[in-house]
């Protein structure tokens, strides 16, 4: 009986691996994608590179100081940022008829939350704000970003407002 438990032990730990970074792959997957496409909107492949980077930075970022960190991490990693996007991209949408000073107030919002949540605190500001010093950029993002909390934050302060 213990061989049967621990054979299905086994099986459920490989199963688990092999399905490992699925979320993460399938966001990058899907950002890789619409970048690639010439017919998607410029906007919307701007939006889906800063996703790109964002992931490819997590990676980096996580393979030099988290060496043992686990791949679910990454996963929810992953799946709060992009919840953190579509939240940002949904509440612009919404807020659209609204007067200037609001939609400011909305933008401001999400990049306050990006900017005070970091994940790594890293020291290369240079590199972690290339999109957040950018004012062309929709996604003024920092790129050190716990984004579990970044989203929370965001999500509370848009309850707050409306």
């Amino acid at each position: 009986m213990k061989k049967i438990l621990l054979f299905f032990a086994m099986l459920t730990y490989c199963t688990m691996s092999m399905n490992a970074q699925e979320v993460y792959n399938s966001i990058k997957s899907k950002a890789t994608e619409t970048v690639n496409n010439p017919l998607v909107n410029p906007i919307v492949k701007q939006i889906n590179q800063f996703k790109l980077d964002a992931l490819d930075y997590m990676v980096i970022k996580m393979k030099e100081q988290m060496p043992d960190s686990t791949v679910t991490f990454l996963d929810k990693e992953a799946f709060a940022l992009n919840n953190f996007i579509t939240l940002y991209t949904q509440s612009i949408l919404d807020n659209r008829n609204q007067p200037a000073a609001h939609q400011v107030k909305i933008i401001k919002l999400f990049i306050d939350a990006s900017y005070s949540n970091p994940l790594f605190n890293d020291s290369d500001k240079e590199l972690v704000h290339v999109y957040y010093n950018n004012g062309e950029s929709l996604t003024r993002f920092s790129l050190d970003t716990d984004w579990r909390l970044a989203y929370i934050a965001a999500a509370t302060e848009i309850k707050k407002i409306k």
